[in-house]
């Protein structure tokens, strides 16, 4: 079993979480980001390698070829030896292998995919999910499909080190994966009625929740969750901020926005309460303070001052050091791309974002670490469970709305292996929507979400005039 073979140590907390693993079949890895759960994964297979025949590691798409080399760096296996899935592997000509990297995303789209992945897993595979939480959704096909694929398996592992991101509700779905033994119901029903009080007004919404130590105690015998701050000695982070304003241009569109969405307000009974309301008019402003505004499929484009800070604050980082830049839309990325390329050359600019296919994607990181000095890039695709640290300097060109993306897009590059400080450099348009999307990412929530439920609450109170004033106060 030489693939299984390992050629790097464990850190101590690697070694605890291996230890703490190994009595059960199942449990789950809750990692921070950067703590090295791959490792362990990896541990946890050389140790189980007489009693396995092969490992099938499902991970985000995005990722595959990132767990394939950490499969490389960390055992004497051969490349020969690992088989990430694509668009040729059917269950008729499915490779042989000891570890098979599959697409979390596939297990939803692709029957092709699905029947191969049947046809493998056995009473002998050691099935693990990385990023669990992308299967938080117990309705979900990709949810649906893996976990009773995986059942079959001998082994079987949770990997992620976000496994609350609304709550306990994300619970079930991953336990669920591991065992229904585990949380002791037979469907999230009975889990809910137990766990889960969901709002008279808005159904769906979870408003609170009951009996939270009791899914501590079932739980706590399968889980090793813990921190960087608990477990490694990284260097601190440090942050910056660049500030532009808007020019009259932008300030006239970014006005207009707000008013007709109020007028468009008129012609609904509940208006304030459509999340994906919301949502588009705090797209819409956050579009107008980078340059352009895509209202309707019809692309408004205005004078700014974002790219040429960004521009700026790069002549100021050192020649040598590379440089990632997280940017939340297309046209940002080609605008970026393109400044770029005219300053310093094309060889200079590695890309990475949902556009590029898989294979191309793959090939823009090679670059990047190999001889290009800046990684442009977009959170959704490339926030999660990258290993960046080739630069110690991050540009967010511009945010998400969630903390959970900004925190994961941050950990790219500060986790093992880390030895510098990395600096954080945000880009804000002051007197902006910039400023709620900040207030909402130091208090850890979602922008969406605070800017709802305030409104909410100033209706609640019958104060109509005060909601207006919310909306032109963005």
């Amino acid at each position: 079993m030489r693939s299984f073979a390992t050629r790097t140590d464990l850190m101590p907390h690697q070694l605890d979480a291996a230890t703490k693993m190994l009595p059960s079949r199942v449990g789950a890895l809750f990692m921070e980001m950067g703590t090295g759960k791959s490792r362990t994964a990896i541990e946890l297979a050389r140790v189980r390698a007489q009693k396995i025949d092969h490992f099938i590691w499902f991970c985000p798409v995005s990722l595959k070829e990132t767990v394939r080399h950490e499969i490389l760096k960390h055992t004497d296996c051969r490349p020969s030896e690992i088989c990430v899935f694509d668009d040729r592997i059917n269950e008729r000509n499915i490779p042989p292998a000891d570890w098979y990297v599959v697409g979390i995303e596939s297990m939803q789209s692709s029957a092709r995919t699905v029947f191969a992945v049947n046809k493998l897993i056995t009473e002998r595979s050691f099935v693990a999910l990385d990023e669990s939480q992308y299967c938080k959704n117990h309705r979900a096909k990709r949810t649906e499909r893996i976990t009773r694929l995986s059942e079959r398996a001998r082994y079987r592992l949770a990997m992620t080190g976000t496994p609350l991101t609304q709550g306990v509700v994300d619970l079930y779905a991953q336990m669920r994966f591991l065992s229904p033994k585990i949380l002791g119901y037979k469907s999230f029903y009975s889990f809910a009625a137990n766990h889960l009080e969901y709002s008279e007004k808005y159904p769906g919404m979870v408003v609170r929740t009951h009996n939270e130590e009791y899914l501590a105690a079932r739980i706590r015998p399968y889980v090793y969750q813990v921190t960087k701050e608990e477990c490694m000695t990284l260097p601190p982070k440090l942050y910056e901020t660049r500030c532009v304003t808007m020019t009259p241009e932008q300030r006239e569109a970014y006005e207009y926005a707000k008013y007709r969405f109020l007028w468009e307000e008129e012609q609904y009974a509940d208006p304030f309460m459509d999340r994906v309301r919301i949502f588009r008019l705090l797209t819409a402003l956050q579009q107008i303070v980078c340059g352009f505004w895509n209202d309707r499929g019809k692309l408004h484009e205005f004078p700014h001052e974002r790219l040429e800070q960004l521009l700026h604050t790069i002549w100021m980082i050192p020649e040598h050091e590379k440089v990632i830049i997280w940017a939340k839309y297309h046209y940002d990325i080609a605008q970026i791309g393109r400044a770029l390329e005219q300053r310093y050359g094309a060889d200079a600019v590695a890309y990475y974002y949902g556009a590029l296919n898989e294979m191309k994607r793959n090939r823009e990181l090679e670059k990047f670490r190999r001889e290009a000095r800046f990684l442009v890039a977009t959170q959704g695709t490339g926030g999660h469970g990258l290993n960046l640290n080739e630069a110690a300097y991050v540009v967010f060109y511009n945010n998400g709305f969630k903390y959970s993306e900004r925190v994961q897009a941050e950990d790219r590059c500060h986790r093992i292996g880390q030895t510098r400080r990395p600096t954080y450099i945000d880009i804000r348009c002051v007197k902006s929507i910039d400023d709620r999307i900040r207030a909402a990412l130091f208090e850890k929530g979602c922008a969406v979400e605070s800017f709802r439920r305030e409104v909410q609450r100033v209706r609640d109170s019958g104060m109509k005039e005060r909601v207006k004033e919310l909306i032109l106060s963005l």
